[in-house]
This record gives C-alpha cells, sequence and structure tokens, in this order.
C-alpha cells in the first residue's frame, strides 16, 4: 500500500498524549527486554550457583543457556495466548498484565534459593521462572506495536513503531551497562554470595514501576469502537489469521528473520567475536558493543519515521543495500585498530535500525479485528525459530568460513532487498490500514 491512504482530511501530528502513550509504551518495553536478557550477562554465575558443584563446566554452561533458551522456546506459545486475549478482552489488560508477569517472574529469580540450599529444586525452579518471562516477553512486543499503532495518526504509524524498538533496544543497552557495573563495583566472590541479585531485583522493581505507570494509558480507540459495536473476531482470532491471512503471516515470519537475525548477531554476538576472532579485550568488545547499540536505538526510530514517507517497498530495498554493504565493511575491517571498530560499529548500528521499520509492515498485514493475534503468532514463531537457530547456525559454520557471520548478514540484506521488491509490487494487497484514520474508515462504511 502506498504510504499515504485516502482521508477527508491531512493527518494531525503527534500531541502531547501521543508522546505520552509512545514513551510509557517503550520505557516499559525497555524494562521487560532488559528483565529478559539480564539473565545472559550472569550465566556463568548463576550456572555455577545452581546447578551440582561437581558438575563438568562445560555441562554447566550448556544446561545454563539451555534454560535461557527456554525462554525463546515458550515466546509462541505465551504470545498467542496472551494475543487472544488482547483481540478479544482488550490491548491495554494485556500490555498491562505481561509487563506484571515479567516483573514478578524476575523478583523470583532474584530472591531464589540457589543448588546450595534446596539441591534440584532450584534449577526447576529456574526453569519455571525463566519460562514465565518468555511468556510475558512473546505478549509485551506484539502487544507494545499493536497499542502504538492504534494510537496514532496512520502517517505516525512507522515512527511510533520505530521509537517502540528503541525502548527495547535501550533495555538491551541497560542490561549491558547494569552488569558492566556490577562486575566493576563488586569482586567475583562477591558477585557469586549475593551481587548477581542486584539486577533482578532492579529489574523486578522498575517492573513494577512500570506497571504502575501504564495505569494512565488508556484502551486504543479502535478496539473500544470494535467493542461498542460488536465487530470482535466471531471465532477464535488464530483460526482466522491461518485461514484467511496467510500472505501476512509469511511476509511477518521473513521480516521478523530479519530483524533476530540483525539484532542476534550485530548485537549479542559481535562482543563474543570482537574478542576470539579479531583479538580486543572484553572491556574493548563490551565497550564498542554500547557505542554500536546506541546508534541503533537512533536508527530504528529513524527507520520508522522513513517508512512513513516513503512506504515500505522502497524503504527496504535501500536498507536492505545499506545494511549489507555496512555489515560486510566491518567484520572485513573490524581487526585493523579499536578505532576503526568504534566507527564502523556507529555506521552498522545505523544500517540495523532498519528492523525499525519491520512492525510498520506487520501491524497493516492483519485488519484490527485479529492484528494481536497475528503479529505475536508470526514474530514469535519466527523469533524462536531463527533467533534461536542463528547462533547456533553461525557458530557451526565459522570453522569452515571465518567470514560465515558476515556472509549471513549478507543473505538477510539480500532477503530484504527481496521483500522491499515484492512489497514494492503487492504491497497493497498485503498491508491494510493502520493508525486512529483505521477508525473513521471503518465508521464510514458501516
Amino acid at each position: 500500500m502506498s504510504p499515504t491512504m485516502p482521508s477527508a482530511a491531512a493527518p494531525r501530528r503527534l500531541t502531547a498524549h501521543d508522546f505520552r502513550v509512545l514513551g510509557l509504551a517503550a520505557l516499559g518495553g525497555a524494562l521487560e527486554f532488559y528483565d529478559f536478557i539480564i539473565f545472559v550477562f550472569f550465566a556463568a554465575v548463576i550456572g555455577k550457583l545452581f546447578f551440582p558443584p561437581d558438575m563438568p563446566d562445560w555441562l554447566v554452561l550448556i544446561q545454563t543457556f539451555g534454560i535461557f533458551a527456554a525462554g525463546y522456546l515458550v515466546r509462541p506459545l505465551g504470545g498467542i495466548v496472551l494475543a487472544h486475549f488482547g483481540d478479544m478482552f482488550g490491548r491495554k489488560r494485556v500490555f498491562a498484565f505481561s509487563i506484571l508477569l515479567m516483573a514478578l517472574s524476575t523478583l523470583g529469580m532474584a530472591a531464589m534459593p540457589t543448588y546450595a540450599t534446596i539441591g534440584v529444586a532450584a534449577p526447576i525452579l529456574l526453569i519455571c521462572m525463566r519460562i514465565l518471562q518468555g511468556a510475558a516477553i512473546g505478549g509485551e512486543v506484539p502487544g507494545a506495536w499493536t497499542f502504538v499503532a492504534e494510537h496514532v495518526p496512520f502517517r505516525r504509524v512507522g515512527f511510533a513503531c520505530g521509537f517502540l524498538c528503541s525502548g527495547l533496544t535501550l533495555g538491551i543497552l541497560l542490561g549491558s551497562f547494569i552488569a558492566t557495573i556490577i562486575n566493576s563495583v563488586f569482586v567475583p566472590e562477591t558477585i557469586a554470595a549475593w551481587a548477581w541479585r542486584i539486577p533482578f531485583f532492579l529489574g523486578g522493581f522498575f517492573g513494577l514501576l512500570a506497571v504502575w505507570l501504564r495505569r494512565w494509558l488508556q484502551e486504543t480507540p479502535i478496539f473500544t469502537e470494535m467493542k461498542a459495536s460488536r465487530t470482535l473476531a466471531p471465532e477464535l482470532p488464530l483460526k482466522a489469521v491461518l485461514r484467511d491471512h496467510k500472505r501476512g503471516v509469511v511476509i511477518s515470519i521473513l521480516l521478523t528473520w530479519i530483524l533476530s537475525a540483525g539484532i542476534v548477531v550485530t548485537t549479542l554476538m559481535t562482543a563474543t567475536f570482537l574478542q576470539k576472532l579479531y583479538g580486543y579485550t572484553a572491556q574493548q568488545s563490551l565497550a564498542a558493543t554500547s557505542f554500536g547499540t546506541l546508534f541503533l536505538i537512533v536508527g530504528t526510530a529513524a527507520a520508522g519515521a522513513i517508512v512513513d514517507r516513503i512506504g515500505s517497498g522502497r524503504f527496504f530495498i535501500g536498507s536492505g543495500v545499506f545494511f549489507g554493504a555496512a555489515t560486510w565493511a566491518f567484520y572485513s575491517y573490524a581487526s585493523v585498530s579499536i578505532t576503526t571498530v568504534f566507527v564502523l560499529y556507529a555506521v552498522m548500528g545505523l544500517a540495523v535500525g532498519m528492523v525499525g521499520a519491520v512492525p510498520y509492515v506487520m501491524v497493516r498485514a492483519f485488519p484490527a479485528r485479529v492484528r494481536f493475534s497475528g503479529l505475536s503468532f508470526s514474530y514469535n514463531v519466527s523469533y524462536a525459530i531463527f533467533g534461536g537457530l542463528t547462533p547456533i547456525a553461525v557458530t557451526s559454520l565459522l570453522p569452515l568460513n571465518p567470514m560465515a557471520h558476515a556472509w549471513y548478514l549478507l543473505f538477510i540484506a539480500a532477503l530484504a532487498i527481496g521483500l522491499g521488491v515484492y512489497l514494492s509490487l503487492y504491497g497493497e494487497t498485503v498491508e491494510s490500514d493502520a493508525g486512529i484514520e483505521e477508525l473513521t474508515a471503518r465508521m464510514a462504511k458501516s
């Protein structure tokens, strides 16, 4: 669909109320992503505390990351269940519940007894908390995209979703920042004794604060009108999605593959690459990753604003080329110097920011009555598959080709360009109306 749609009046600008909605949504998303990701920064310590002391280190690490992965694997189920209630009973309720569930499960992890205290029950409880976190994050991201897209004018949907992606990225940066502080202030013995609990307590506390702040949010005008006019989905929303919107599901799954691959490789895995493949210290690698993430935050918001103006087809063609060139340049010249790493990481961060435009297409790929379910199913299934398999695939290919990670990202760039071409040709059959004008258009037809 073209970036504009028929309307009797020009779309209004974002108001103070709109920015408050975006701010509260982004803040909650940042804190929820922080809670979800903080586990990985303390995986080594958690592994030693929650498994038998005589277990080999390699097995402890595998089991610890297995528990981390459990959060990803349960995302589709949690997301589908929460999205069902979101389409049937309201976006706001589910939006508030997801962050409450994340806050309580994170506090549960902070207060949990270790293996030395309760034995084998410790890792069992840990995986239960991780499953609850996965269910929460599975509903949070699609719910947040749906919520903001139904609150803002249609020509601001891209910016709203991109701004929200910036908030999610900020959560990753915040997790890295807190982990760095904990490791700098406390010695390893103190961290193992009790200090590892601090970031989880902080995450739980701020999560509860975000729950309280979200009390001030109002239900989306679109859902309110559907409820009043009794036009909510008359059947199981997911059933309607799989029967009537297969094209939207496929497009959304492929777009989520681009999003997950870009974030996982360039943000979560690259600190390890810089140490293992390029010879930098842990401090240099983490500093470079944090620097690049700052530009990723800017890039996601910028991508949303740009896609509003030029449409998804042209955007993904151009950004796909930029993404491919920037990632290949980074991994080709990262070994030159730490200064080169910082400069190229900034450029790569901006390029990866194209993922901020992904939800612009996804929220428009499904009509309002099944939007939450369609978005949640596509996003979470794709993220569980590609988010989980990407690290395995890339690390398995590295012994065969030391630039395997760069080649993989070139493939992702080609996929983005291909989707851009498709959306340029057939976007009108994929992207429906979104934004508050959708309400006016539907009421005019009734």
